[in-house]
C-alpha cells in the first residue's frame, strides 16, 4: 500500500472530524527543495466544502495527522500548501515489506481479466527493419509488458505486409538479375537479399523511364506508366491473385527468406509475438462487414457502385471502404482484419496499434467505423502513435542515404559500446568471450533506453555517441549503478537477510525510500499513457537518488550492523526496481561492469 493510499482516508477523515463534511478528492504533489516534507496535500480543492484560510485549514488538518497517526512526525504549512514529515518508522516498516518482494510494483495477472492485444512491428517483405521499424518494434514491446506488469492479460502480434506491388519488384528483379542466387550462397540474410532487389528493380526502372522519355519523348508520367518493367509487375501481381502456381512458388520461397531473416534481427532485438498475420490471409476480409454495414445504413453507396461513410459531422470527411469493382481498400482489410483478432482471441477487450503519426487520421477513421458498426470493444482501441526518428548527417546511412538498417545500426551500437568502454579502462579481467556480451548489453541497452526515454509522440534525434555516455540519462549509466550494487552484494561477507527496525535514516536513505514507494503508481500511470518514458525516466531518478546517497553515506564501511544490514538490503532492493524496471524496457542489465 503506497503512502497516498495510506493518508488518504486519514485525512478525509480529519476533514470529518474537524469540519463535519466529506472531501471529493485529496490531492498530492512532491514536497518543494525549500520546504521541509515529505509530500504535500494541496489545501485548495477542499475550499469547495470547507469554508475558511487555506493555511489554518492545512494546520488544523496537520495538527489531527501529528495527534491520530504514526505516520506524520511534524508538518509545515506554506499558503494553500501542507507539508507533510513522514515517520522514520513508516518508511522502515514500508521497507521491511517490500524487501523481500519479487517484482515490486507489479500486480499480479486475474485470469478472469479480460485480454489487450499489444500490435507492433507489421514490415514489409520486400526489405529488411529499418530504425523506423527498431522505434516501433521497442514501443510495442514494452507497452505490452509495462500492460502485463500492471495486471493485464496481453497478447503481442504483427500483421505482415507480403503481398502488393512492392513485393511483386523484389521477384522480380530476382527472375531478372538473380542468377538463381539464395542467401545461402551468398551468406546474407534473407531480408538483405530480397532487399537488393527491391532496389535493383528500382534503379531499373529509372534507366527505363529515362530511355522512354529520351528516345520515345514520353513524359516522365507516361514513361512511368509505360515501363516494360513496371508492366511486368503489374502482371506478376495479376497472376499472384489469380494463384498462378509459378508465381505463388516464388512468393513463397523469398517470403521464407525474408521471415528468416526478421527473426533473426527480432530476436537481436529481444521483441517476440505470440501471433503473426499475414495480409495475404487478411486482404479479403472486411468485405462482409461492408455488406452488414451498408444494410444497417452505416455505410452508402455511389453511382460506380464504390462503398463509402460519411463522417462529416465527426468533423472528419467521407471515407471509401471498397472500391466500385468490388476491391478492398486498407480500410476494409483492417476492419476485417480487427474483428477476426477478436474472434481469435475472445477475451479480448481492446487494441493497441503501434503505428507511425502519419498514420493518425487512419486510425481516427478506424475506430470511428468500428464504432458505428456496434462493437463495444471499439471504445477500447488505441493508436500509438510515434513520431520519426532522424540520425545526425552523415551516420549510418545506408547506400542510399536514406534509410538505416536495424541490423547494421545494432552492429554500429555494440562497437560504439566497445570502443567507449576500452576508452574508459573498465574491463580488465574480462575473457573475450565476456567482453563481447557486455558489449552487446550495453549498446543494445544504450539504444533502447534512448529511444524509450523519449514521450512516444516526439521525433527524436539519435545520437548513437551519445546514448552509450556513462554518464548522464543513458542506459549504461543505470546499468553501471545496477554493476556496482552487485558488487557490494558481492562484497558483504556478513548475514543480512534479517528485519531491521529502531534505526534513524539519513535524508539520504529517505529520498530512496520516497522513489521506491512510487513505482507501483510510475507502472500503472505508465500502462495507463501507454508511455515506456515514465518508466524510464523513473528510473533514472532513482538511480540519482540512490548515486548521491551512495556517494554520501558509508555502506560496508559503517560501524553499526544494523545500519550496514539496512543499507546493504536498500541497495539490494534498488538493484532488484532497477532489473525490473529495464525489463519493462526489454533491456538487460550486466552483473559486472
Amino acid at each position: 500500500m503506497t503512502l497516498n493510499h495510506i493518508l488518504t482516508p486519514q485525512i478525509e477523515k480529519a476533514v470529518q472530524t474537524i469540519y463535519g463534511v466529506t472531501v471529493e478528492k485529496v490531492e498530492y504533489q512532491g514536497t518543494r527543495k525549500e520546504f521541509e516534507g515529505d509530500i504535500t496535500v494541496v489545501i485548495f480543492p477542499f475550499l469547495k466544502q470547507v469554508k475558511g484560510n487555506p493555511v489554518e485549514i492545512g494546520t488544523k488538518i496537520g495538527e489531527y495527522l501529528v495527534e491520530n497517526t504514526s505516520v506524520i512526525e511534524r508538518f509545515n504549512v506554506v499558503k494553500g500548501f501542507l507539508n507533510l514529515v513522514v515517520s522514520d518508522s513508516y518508511y522502515i516498516e514500508f521497507f521491511n515489506g517490500i524487501k523481500s518482494t519479487e517484482h515490486f510494483g507489479f500486480v499480479e495477472l486475474n485470469q478472469d481479466s479480460t485480454a489487450v492485444l499489444v500490435e507492433y512491428s507489421s514490415p514489409n517483405t520486400n526489405k529488411p527493419l529499418h530504425l523506423g521499424h527498431v522505434r516501433n518494434n521497442l514501443l510495442g514491446y514494452s507497452v505490452a509488458e509495462i500492460l502485463k506488469a500492471a495486471g493485464n492479460k496481453v497478447y503481442k502480434t504483427q500483421i505482415i505486409n507480403d503481398r502488393g506491388i512492392h513485393i511483386c519488384k523484389s521477384m522480380l528483379a530476382w527472375q531478372k538479375f538473380g542468377n538463381g542466387e539464395t542467401p545461402e550462397s551468398t551468406g546474407l540474410k534473407g531480408d538483405k537479399l530480397v532487399g537488393n532487389y527491391y532496389v535493383k528493380f528500382d534503379q531499373e526502372y529509372k534507366k527505363q523511364i529515362s530511355a522512354l522519355m529520351e528516345q520515345e519523348g514520353l513524359s516522365e508520367e507516361q514513361a512511368k506508366q509505360q515501363a516494360p518493367i513496371i508492366l511486368e509487375a503489374k502482371q506478376m501481381l495479376l497472376d499472384w491473385e489469380a494463384n498462378d502456381p509459378e508465381v505463388i512458388d516464388l512468393w513463397k520461397t523469398m517470403n521464407q527468406w525474408v521471415y528468416d531473416g526478421f527473426a533473426v534481427s527480432y530476436d537481436n532485438l529481444g521483441v517476440n509475438f505470440d501471433k503473426n498475420y499475414y495480409e495475404s490471409n487478411t486482404y479479403l476480409l472486411g468485405k462482409d462487414i461492408v455488406e452488414q454495414g451498408l444494410a444497417n445504413g452505416v455505410f452508402f453507396k455511389k453511382e460506380d457502385n464504390s462503398v463509402w461513410i460519411d463522417l462529416s459531422q465527426e468533423g472528419l470527411d467521407e471515407k471509401l471502404v471498397l472500391r466500385g469493382d468490388g476491391t478492398s481498400v486498407y480500410m476494409t482489410q483492417d476492419l476485417g482484419t480487427a474483428i477476426q483478432r477478436v474472434k481469435d482471441f475472445e477475451d479480448t477487450s481492446g487494441m493497441v496499434y503501434t503505428v507511425g503519426n502519419e498514420q493518425d487520421y487512419h486510425f481516427k477513421v478506424l475506430f470511428l467505423i468500428l464504432k458505428k458498426l456496434g462493437y463495444q470493444w471499439a471504445e477500447s482501441l488505441y493508436h500509438l502513435s510515434y513520431g520519426m526518428v532522424d540520425l545526425p548527417s552523415g551516420k549510418m546511412k545506408s547506400r542510399e542515404g536514406t534509410v538505416v538498417d536495424a541490423d547494421d545500426l545494432m552492429l554500429e551500437m555494440t562497437q560504439t559500446a566497445q570502443t567507449i568502454s576500452e576508452d574508459l579502462g573498465k574491463l580488465e579481467g574480462y575473457s573475450d568471450q565476456e567482453k563481447q556480451q557486455l558489449y552487446n548489453i550495453i549498446g543494445l541497452g544504450a539504444l533502447k533506453y534512448y529511444i524509450l526515454k523519449v514521450d512516444p509522440r516526439k521525433r527524436i534525434l539519435f545520437n548513437p555517441e551519445e546514448s552509450v555516455d556513462f554518464a548522464g540519462n543513458t542506459g549504461p549509466f543505470i546499468q553501471y549503478a545496477y554493476a556496482r550494487i552487485q558488487s557490494i552484494i558481492r562484497k558483504s561477507d556478513f548475514d543480512f537477510s534479517k528485519d531491521i527496525t529502531g534505526i534513524d535514516l539519513d535524508p539520504k536513505e529517505k529520498e530512496v525510500l520516497k522513489l521506491l514507494g512510487e513505482f507501483p503508481i510510475v507502472i500503472q500511470d505508465a500502462a495507463r499513457s501507454y508511455s515506456p518514458a515514465l518508466i524510464a525516466n523513473y528510473i533514472y531518478e532513482l538511480v540519482r537518488e540512490y548515486n548521491s546517497f551512495y556517494q554520501t553515506v558509508s555502506i560496508l564501511g559503517e560501524q553499526d550492523l544494523d545500519l550496514k544490514i539496512f543499507r546493504v538490503q536498500l541497495s539490494s532492493k534498488v538493484a532488484q526496481v532497477i532489473k525490473d524496471a529495464f525489463a519493462l524496457l526489454g533491456i538487460a542489465v550486466p552483473e559486472r561492469m
